[in-house]
């Protein structure tokens, strides 16, 4: 049995050897290509990148990353559901696309049986930022909701996506804090932050990974976070449950193929990817963008969805969220 440790050190032909009969068998794509629901430079879209790197030569001759944003996600995943499933199509999608939005989209194109669980990629929180639209003395989460109150007609926040996990973070955290924050639909995190950046917007709730550069040079500020604890890599942000808003979730971005996908091809596809997400080279690049990489097995994947999926159904109910909300 190959440890977490050992996957790390398997590359290119040394991974190739380790793998069974039956994956190396049926090793002979060109082509195969990640999905990604969202534009270039975004979080997803660098880690679909640098896997995509580690995968070319070996899962496939060739291995592309395609982009496909529009309808908050949604078409990355209507993609992934028409493509051939002979392993040549992967798809890298945060959890808000499956867990979340078959509950606040009446019309969706897909199921959650159109997808196959492959690997967990990566764990990433969740952050509220402001820029400069917002004065330089609200530093506080209390701050920015007592200035959205007293500046209606400016309190708004953008998101990557109608429906997404950002999305019903900023409506929630209006409701517990009765505080109208309009919310604004993006296509991806990228244009949104270019926005927040642009003073064009007041705040954005979206994965911290792509605050960081800025935050750094102090063009943007971190309210609170999402998760259940102050992330590494913003250790002075507060949670939002440390602020007292009753709200702690994490997103996670895993890899699927199609519904249709046999038990082998998922098999042949975990055993590339998932040693390829352990390697240290990996986790460390994806540090740099908030993101903590790490594998998971195909059954593990599809039991923590079922479980966000149960969650989030419970929690949509509750409180009456829809995509339009």
């Amino acid at each position: 049995m190959l440890t977490r440790r050992r996957f790390g050190q398997l590359t290119g032909a040394a991974l190739a050897a380790a793998l069974p009969p039956l994956a190396r068998a049926q090793s002979s794509l060109e082509l195969a290509r990640i999905i990604s629901g969202f534009p270039p430079g975004g979080t997803i879209d660098v880690l679909a990148r640098r896997v995509a790197d580690k995968l070319r030569g070996n899962y496939a001759a060739s291995v592309v990353v395609e982009n496909k944003p529009g309808a908050a996600g949604q078409i990355g995943v209507i993609t992934l559901k028409d493509a051939n499933p002979d392993g040549s199509a992967l798809l890298l999608t945060p959890s808000s696309m499956l867990s979340i939005y078959p509950y606040t989209y009446p019309r969706l194109q897909y199921k959650l049986e159109d997808v196959a669980p492959v690997s967990l990629g990566a764990y990433i929180n969740h952050g509220l930022a402001v820029g400069p639209a917002v004065p330089a003395t609200v530093t506080t989460l209390k701050d920015f909701l007592a200035w959205a109150r007293a500046n209606a007609a400016q309190a708004n926040f953008g998101s990557p996506g109608a429906g997404s996990m950002p999305h019903m973070i900023g409506i929630l955290l209006g409701k517990f804090s009765n505080t109208d924050l309009k919310h604004i639909p993006y296509r991806g995190t990228v244009p949104g932050v270019q926005d927040l950046l642009g003073g064009q917007i007041a705040s954005f709730c979206g994965p911290i990974g792509d605050y960081l550069p800025h935050v750094k040079t102090g063009k943007l500020r971190v309210l609170a976070i999402s998760g259940k604890g102050r992330s590494a890599f913003l250790p002075q942000s507060p949670t939002l449950r440390e602020l007292g808003h009753p709200l702690t979730v994490r997103e996670w971005y895993g890899f699927f193929l199609p519904g249709r996908a046999r038990a082998e091809t998922v098999r042949r596809a975990a055993a590339y990817l998932q040693p390829a997400l352990a390697q240290p080279d990996l986790i460390e690049y994806g540090k740099q963008f908030g993101l903590e990489v790490q594998p998971s097995s195909a059954s593990a994947l599809a039991e923590l969805l079922e479980a966000d999926a149960q969650e989030w159904r419970r929690l949509v109910k509750q409180v009456g969220f829809t995509a339009e909300s």
